[in-house]
């Protein structure tokens, strides 16, 4: 088996439990998992040898929220400066053209994006499905796979339209009979168990006013048949605290309790308007949350409470979520407003920029429940590892300490990226060129879509 050897970094990052922070050190990979970190390479042979002096090297991070097919619709006029539930009903009656071929391309692109920014895992909240659409979780898997992306999506769902009280249109809702038996069919056929998978699926009613309470409850139940993670949107605006008040007559965590939701294999995108009662009873149930800097940012939704949070059971991973309120897929942009976002409410000490990387990467991969597989250099785990290339110009004059200086200093594409083994990026490019030739696709397909010029 092909032995790669990564030696003589400025710095090893570990992001272990113990914090380790290697000067000059190495890891060892022998096919899809390391086998080896540590400080002196000079009697480790290996097939090839990658030299890592001038370059800081870390886990792969892991993206904990996404909608992949919204690469396809950044910055449009009308949605662009809109808050949440506004920008939601403009946005469906031109996402409800969406199809496998724009979700492959789309995925293709977006993933590619996250793997540009050090990204090598990520999950999709996939919960649109087009009548006449086709297999659109299919597709979204596919143009992941071309990527080479690690991919735990979810199979989302709505099934509420505008006449049931909901926000989409009919043509992108389906009934529970069909959501149910596709949810099925996607699990069987694509989620793999086994260590170091590369394609898991979850569950993901997209949120609680766009299903209902029964499609809420059955989710549960095939969770637990098949052992797969439960994912939804929650507690994002005010508004939608105060819709779910006046619909259902509870706030949304505890919405969530009397559906069953508050469970340790459940991960809440979002969290931002919450009481202190509310992070009580999520960190009693030890949840994941996949934090969203950059689109709460955009929507103008408020700042989580995560610099609180951290002090709870509550496991906190980052997330860029859909492109479309946040313009970008790039991973280490959001670890950096993270960081920022939190001090502009919290002050200057709220949150350190090892914090930060720390939910980028070992705390994203406790929301997925991949703790044992990837999040962090250690021997046993996913050979995912990307490096950060210190004599860039964003780094000029930062190398006193080489690992907050990726967050502090703005950088935004990594040197190489490795996913399972593979290069997938070297040279701050992605390997397989063939890729960038889909852009003109890509931006055709969001022309036809958006109503662009």
């Amino acid at each position: 088996m092909k032995r790669t050897l990564f030696r003589d970094f400025d710095v090893v990052a570990t992001m272990d439990a113990a914090e380790r922070e290697i000067v000059g050190g190495f890891v060892l990979i022998e096919g899809n998992r390391i086998i080896d970190v540590g400080e002196d390479a000079s009697r480790i042979q290996a097939d090839d040898v990658v030299d890592g002096r001038g370059k800081l090297l870390l886990p792969g991070f892991v993206n904990t929220h996404h909608h992949l097919y919204q690469s396809l619709f950044r910055n449009v006029p009308g949605a662009s400066d809109a808050k949440l539930f506004d920008w939601l009903v403009f946005l469906y009656e031109k996402w409800k053209g969406i199809d496998e071929h724009a979700m492959r391309v789309a995925s293709t692109i977006a993933c590619s994006e996250l793997l540009l920014s050090g990204a090598t895992t990520s999950t999709d909240h996939c919960y649109l499905y087009p009548k006449n659409g086709g297999n659109i979780l299919e597709a979204d898997i596919e143009g992941a796979q071309r990527a080479g992306i690690r991919f735990h999506p979810t199979r989302g769902s709505m099934s509420l339209s505008k006449k049931d009280g909901g926000l989409p249109p009919d043509s992108v809702v389906q009934t529970e009979a069909e959501i149910l038996a596709d949810c099925r069919v996607m699990i069987e056929r694509y989620h793999n168990p086994e260590p170091l998978a590369m394609v898991r699926i979850a569950l993901a009613p997209c949120s609680p006013f766009s299903v209902t309470h029964d499609l809420m409850r059955e989710s549960v139940k095939m969770a637990d048949e098949y052992q797969v993670l439960l994912h939804t949107h929650l507690a994002e605006t005010h508004d939608e605290e105060a819709f779910c008040l006046s619909q259902f007559g509870f706030r949304p965590v505890d919405l969530m309790e009397e559906l069953g939701w508050l469970r340790e294999d459940v991960w809440f995108a979002h969290l931002v308007v919450l009481s202190d009662d509310d992070i009580a009873k999520l960190s009693s149930a030890k949840v994941g949350m996949a934090h969203c800097p950059s689109s709460n940012m955009t929507l103008g939704s408020g700042i989580a409470r995560v610099t609180e949070m951290k002090e709870t059971e509550i496991r906190i991973g980052l997330a860029v979520d859909g492109s479309a309120s946040n313009d970008t897929s790039n991973m280490i942009r959001e670890v950096r407003n993270a960081m920022l976002l939190q001090r502009v409410h919290y002050g200057a000490d709220a949150i350190t920029a090892r914090e930060a990387l720390q939910m980028a990467t070992i705390g994203g991969a406790r929301v997925l429940g991949r703790d044992a597989e990837v999040g962090s250099l250690e021997v046993g785990k996913a050979a995912d590892l990307i490096a950060f290339d210190l004599n860039d110009i964003a780094f000029a004059g930062a190398h006193a300490d080489p690992v907050a200086a990726v967050v502090h200093c703005a950088g935004d594409r990594v040197d190489f990226a490795m996913v399972n083994g593979e290069w997938r990026v070297r040279g701050g490019r992605l390997v397989d060129e063939s890729i960038y030739t889909l852009i003109p696709e890509h931006n055709r397909i969001s022309k036809r879509l958006t109503g662009a010029v």
